[in-house]
């Protein structure tokens, strides 16, 4: 997982970035809180109605989520997560990152994750 400043590269550019290397971008909007956090990533994987909306659905969701992508023949995916001032300080940020990190790890290839901290 890369985490980046925002002052360091631009949405635009990020996006760029990831398309000219031939993946696709996902973008997960900043939150706030922890349960809005795993909404937006629930909304923006569209993640099935049954996602419990918690650290262990977000990480068996995201196992899914690679499963499908390299199951499929899918071009390779990046999630871009921007992510809040507030919400670094929350103790769950760092949770979510080892989760994040962990589907990194499990998809190989298939799925890498940049955040983007605003």
């Amino acid at each position: 997982m890369k985490i980046y400043s925002a002052d360091t590269w631009t949405m635009e550019e990020l996006q760029e970035q990831v398309a000219d290397a031939g993946r696709r971008v996902l973008v997960v909007p900043a939150a706030d809180s922890k349960r809005a956090v795993l909404e937006t990533f629930g909304e923006v994987l569209a993640f099935p109605e049954h996602y419990g909306v918690n650290l262990d659905a977000l990480n068996d969701s995201l196992h899914d989520f690679a499963d499908s992508i390299s199951e499929n023949g899918d071009v390779p995916v990046t999630l871009i997560w921007q992510v809040a001032a507030a919400f670094r300080g929350d103790r769950s940020f760092g949770i979510i990152c080892e989760v994040l990190q962990d589907a990194e790890s499990y998809a190989g290839s298939d799925l890498s994750v940049t955040a983007v901290l605003l």
